[in-house]
């Protein structure tokens, strides 16, 4: 079963790389961009039986520091 995490930064924390591709783009000339953030995507390949809260549990341990940054966990469609 393929799963994505999706791992972005809280609101309040300081986002460099997002800042760089901010200035990036206004450097190439795209205007209206008010703001970037800048994330990771994992994408896992599970085997039959892992549930939910085990994947979580891999996100709380490793994939996300939940102290400055959120996950959400989605299912694509096969």
């Amino acid at each position: 079963m393929k799963t994505r995490v999706y791992v972005t930064l809280k609101g309040g924390v300081l986002d460099p790389q997002g800042r760089a591709i901010h200035q990036a783009l206004d450097g190439l000339g795209f205007t209206g961009v008010n703001d970037v953030r800048a994330g990771k995507m994992i994408e896992l390949d599970l085997a039959e039986g892992v549930t939910e809260g085990q994947v979580e549990e891999m996100c709380r341990k490793l994939l996300a520091n939940t102290v400055i940054e959120n996950f959400r966990i989605e299912h694509p469609a096969k």
